[in-house]
């Protein structure tokens, strides 16, 4: 008789605004060959789009609103009990819009990923597009790293770089990097999936079991 399958790696996704990213990633995992599931996508504002995005992917979710605990630590602890009824095997930051605590991301230390509009260590926090502009850059991007207890500032696993043209709003701008965003979150989470990328303990990247020493970057597509 032949043994079932190994279980995928189970995804959750993170996210407080209308869910593009989320729905990329979920897109993504619905290909026949892709090596992890999303079990739940949680969510810190209760009127967001994303949940309906859920809604229609068949998707579990939950929400925790911020606005209901006086704390930061005890939305964390409430977020983390919801997290835990799924112990998933690794946790994205999809536009999760809310800080977290030290205790929260040292107890997924390795296995919590975050996407950002910029190209880290530039224009960490917000309003990264219209800083961009304002410092005269000719290129932008996105990054997607582990993520430490320092803001944005964990270490970057790879970057997609799109050109700033002399037409470029902060708006234009979003929406490119947006689009690479949908293409290289669902790659790094694959590798992810797949057991080729990890954290060690010294908290460098790991890509296929060798140290890289800077961000894997995301071809141009033709």
């Amino acid at each position: 008789m032949k043994a079932d399958p190994a279980p995928k790696p189970g995804i959750l996704i993170l996210a407080s605004g209308s869910g593009t990213n989320f729905q990329a990633l979920v897109d993504a995992s619905r290909q026949r060959d892709f090596p992890g599931d999303v079990v739940a996508v949680g969510c810190n504002n209760p009127q967001a789009f994303v949940l309906e995005r859920a809604a229609r992917s068949g998707i579990e979710s939950f929400t925790v609103n911020h606005r209901d605990f006086d704390s930061r630590e005890a939305f964390d602890a409430a977020l983390l009990a919801h997290i835990q009824r799924y112990n998933p095997d690794v946790i994205l930051l999809a536009g999760f819009m809310r800080i977290l605590t030290t205790d929260f991301v040292r107890a997924f230390r390795g296995r919590l990923l975050n996407i950002h509009p910029s190209l880290l260590p530039r224009y960490t926090g917000l309003n990264t597009h219209q800083r961009a502009l304002d410092a005269g850059d000719e290129v932008h991007g996105v990054s997607i790293h582990f993520v430490t207890e320092e803001l944005d500032g964990g270490p970057v696993i790879a970057q997609a770089q799109v050109a700033i043209e002399p037409d470029d709003t902060a708006d234009s701008l979003a929406e490119k990097v947006q689009q690479k965003e949908h293409l290289l979150y669902p790659i790094v989470l694959r590798w992810f999936c797949e057991g080729r990328l990890s954290l060690s303990a010294q908290d460098q990247i790991l890509f296929d079991g060798e140290a890289i020493p800077g961000p894997l970057v995301l071809p141009e597509q033709p």
